[in-house]
């Protein structure tokens, strides 16, 4: 795993503190005052480009709707074919999560 490369004090405090947060509110206060607009935008650019991907749509829509790079797309891509299928796991999690509130409505 990559992320051994970086373990320690500074990321487990910063992980750490984004498990603390309580809710989308809380998130996006914290997220603004800890990134920039642009790398909020970039990490939730990734996230949706895991989410084409794995609806099969192609670099071409992908590149169209999200702006994403196809440097972008590949990195998204190389990480679900061989990464620790985080990705997958936390889409899961939210379409969960969706479907759960849409049954309840």
């Amino acid at each position: 795993m990559q992320i051994d490369k970086l373990r320690g004090k500074e990321l487990d405090q910063l992980f750490k503190s984004i498990l603390s947060l309580k809710d989308l509110e809380e998130c996006y206060r914290f997220f603004d005052d800890l990134c920039t607009i642009n790398e909020i935008q970039a990490l939730a650019q990734r996230l949706e480009v895991a989410r084409m991907l794995r609806e099969k749509k192609t670099y071409h829509v992908i590149e169209s709707e999200t702006g994403a790079s196809t440097a972008t797309i590949s990195r998204v891509k190389r990480c679900l074919n061989f990464g620790n299928d985080s990705y997958e796991m936390v889409l899961d999690r939210i379409k969960e999560k969706e479907e759960a509130a849409e049954t309840t409505e």
